[in-house]
């Protein structure tokens, strides 16, 4: 189903700010349905035949509803839109007119004109109609708590008609809490309540407030209640500023263990502030399972961060002992060790910074590059270059890729571009075979090596490639007898569940190619580039 702005600039000649501004409605009127126990329906003109789209619907959570079936995209005229085309060229609410049937259900249909105020707070022209239709099956005697609804109702429908409803979102603010059922609270112009639903005296209780609000003073209550005087102030200032027609953020107030979140909305009708609306949650709940999850979190940051802590120690150890090694081979051998365990603790140093189990690869994938042209046993300065981005890795997949990367790279550095003694030396076959002599390198070329990376329908494509003096004849990337080499086979094939091919380069050199899928339980990570 198209959505509001494709249906507005397919069918319709609104321009930009009129349809941000049917967006704010259809984004904040579920408040309205479920004050008013009846479907919204936005409708706005099609063309100049007196015919009408229907953009957005909104069912009540009160009532039950008018329509089984969705209508955004139907398109009516005639007699079905006569109470339609009086709110929109007479620019007032719509109440006339008997009940009508939609097969077994019997509707009361009524029309409110949707008006963009202009730059200057005047209110501008009529851009839609709102169409309130109630199910008339279930009606009955409405109880004290169903007339506060719908005189309420009946002064937001007259702000939307001024354009003064609904009023702008603060930034970060969501449409989601807190709702009509959840609590609501009605004070008269001087902030005192007229009229608490039971949801809302119950929220109230649960901050140590047992008595009945009618009659109280709300922002003074607030003062009173809050344990923090300062959230006491905020929750009480936003009560007055909605007195005096301004839409305050959202507050939450912390009393005797409970929190409760209020929204405030002023009530002025034709532009006459007639007091405001509270909406109420006790969100005491979700409150704690934040501080529990927030906990969780500072516990997993600091175990990373230990962890990075442990492997950076066990490096250093290494690093010690390697000084001690006579033989040159055993040398060499924890100096790689090293170098192996420093990968590691570099995705251990990233996650102890994030707030959840996800890496950022790219940053990781340069550090690693910038210490393998600074430790690779070679003469030869050589550059390092990435390209596109690994994006957000999970910890599972960024961990192993990590110790791979770091292998080829260093492959790529000590292998690609050797000294000038090793270069003259023939390379070994690998497998067993003769020993050849060594390419030779166009010297009119920089030494560089590419990391590329881009994801295709869940899959990581990973490329490390290099111009230097390319692969063996014979050489068997499978039967390799290298630590390095089955350490990145090992971990491609076994952690990662991946590919990887080694071969010649178009242009000469290396090319290691990595395929590795994001999608299995849940691991598909978050692309950023």
């Amino acid at each position: 189903m198209s959505t509001l702005r494709d249906l507005a600039e397919e069918h319709t000649h609104l321009r930009p700010a009129d349809i941000d501004h049917l967006h704010r409605i259809a984004g904040d009127w579920q408040l309205l349905s479920d004050l008013s126990f009846a479907d919204l329906l936005l409708w706005v003109p099609v063309d100049a035949d007196g015919t009408f789209l229907c953009v957005a619907q909104v069912r009540p959570t009160t009532a039950p509803t008018a329509y089984q079936d969705d209508q955004v995209g139907r398109i009516i005229g005639g007699s079905e839109v006569a109470h339609l085309a009086v709110a929109y060229s007479q620019g007032r609410i719509w109440r006339e007119g008997d009940p009508v049937w939609y097969g077994d259900v019997p509707a009361r249909h009524e029309a409110i004109p949707v008006r963009l105020r202009t730059a200057d707070g005047e209110a501008g022209e009529v851009i839609a109609v709102v169409g309130r239709d109630t199910n008339l099956s279930t009606a009955r005697t409405p109880s004290q708590l169903e007339l506060n609804y719908l005189t309420t109702a009946d002064d937001l429908a007259q702000m939307i008609a001024d354009g003064t409803f609904p009023p702008p979102r603060h930034p970060g603010e969501t449409t989601s809490a807190p709702r009509v059922g959840d609590g609501l609270v009605r004070l008269d112009a001087g902030g005192k309540v007229t009229y608490a639903s039971p949801n809302a005296q119950s929220a109230y209780r649960r901050l140590g407030y047992a008595s009945h609000l009618v009659g109280e003073d709300l922002a003074a209550l607030h003062r009173r209640l809050a344990g923090d005087p300062l959230d006491g102030t905020e929750a009480a200032t936003g009560i007055l500023a909605a007195l005096r027609g301004e839409a305050p953020p959202r507050r939450e107030i912390d009393a005797r263990g409970a929190t409760m979140l209020t929204r405030a909305l002023p009530l002025m009708p034709a532009g006459v502030p007639i007091g405001a609306l509270v909406l109420v949650r006790d969100i005491t709940e979700v409150r704690r399972r934040d501080r529990a999850l927030i906990t969780k979190d500072a516990t997993i940051r600091e175990i990373h961060h230990r962890v990075k802590n442990n492997l950076q120690t066990v490096a250093a150890l290494l690093r010690l002992q390697a000084r001690r090694v006579a033989m040159p081979e055993a040398r060499v051998a924890l100096e790689e060790s090293v170098r192996r365990v420093a990968s590691i603790a570099l995705v251990h140093e990233t996650l102890s910074m994030s707030s959840d189990e996800a890496v950022e690869f790219d940053g990781i994938v340069d550090r690693v590059a910038s210490a393998a042209t600074e430790v690779a046993a070679t003469e030869v300065s050589v550059g390092m270059r990435r390209q596109g981005s690994f994006g957000v890795l999970p910890a599972e997949i960024a961990t192993s890729l990590v110790m791979v990367l770091n292998e080829l790279l260093l492959n790529a550095v000590e292998h690609g571009f050797p000294s000038s003694d090793e270069a003259d030396e023939p390379v070994p076959a690998a497998s067993g075979m003769v020993p050849v002599a060594a390419p030779e390198v166009d010297p009119a070329l920089r030494p560089e090596v590419v990391v590329s990376a881009h994801r295709f329908r869940k899959m990581l494509h990973v490329s490390v490639t290099d111009n230097g003096r390319g692969l063996p004849p014979e050489f068997d990337a499978e039967r390799g007898s290298r630590l390095g080499l089955q350490i990145v086979r090992a971990l491609v094939t076994g952690e990662l569940r991946g590919t990887i091919e080694l071969r010649a380069g178009v242009n000469g050199g290396t090319e290691a190619l990595l395929v590795v899928p994001l999608g299995r339980s849940g691991l598909d990570g978050r692309s950023q580039g």
